[in-house]
């Protein structure tokens, strides 16, 4: 595996692996030829916590546009949307996943990965940006956890 960068998250270390590119809705983008392989950061799946549903609302083929909805996931801690990291067009899912998505709690930066598409890569940061980004959520994201978002 590639060097790693760190981020804490409370007692938690989240790690993030300097061969890919990182989007701002917290899935990682890892070039493979012309097409990225997508998934989850440590960081996702540290707040989901113990994925244990996932669908998807598109089909392979499909041209998607940036931050369009993909799709849907449930866990321990969260139901929600998934939207796409990045524009371009939507290769194939890691079907696996859809049988046991255990991996992407298990190993998310390997058998955990979600889908594959190729695109540009437009908007990706650089694990460094991300890092920065995820600083400057990380006091939102607290509160958020805590069920403190609207005290101030």
């Amino acid at each position: 595996m590639s060097p790693v960068l760190t981020f804490p998250m409370g007692r938690f270390v989240a790690e993030f692996p300097t061969d890919r590119a990182y989007a701002r809705n917290h899935m990682w983008a890892q070039p493979r030829g012309d097409l990225f392989r997508c998934g989850f950061t440590a960081y996702a799946v540290r707040l989901l916590q113990d994925v244990y549903f996932l669908d998807w609302t598109v089909e392979p083929a499909t041209k998607l546009e940036l931050r369009q909805e993909i799709g849907a996931i449930e866990s321990k801690k969260a139901e929600s949307a998934l939207f796409a990291p990045l524009a371009g067009d939507l290769t194939s899912f890691n079907d696996q996943l859809l049988a046991d998505p255990s991996a992407i709690n298990l190993d998310p930066y390997g058998a955990g990965w979600l889908f594959e598409m190729r695109g540009d890569g437009a908007g990706l940061l650089t694990p460094e940006r991300y890092l920065e980004h995820l600083a400057a959520v990380w006091p939102v994201t607290q509160k958020t956890i805590k069920g403190q978002l609207n005290e101030s």
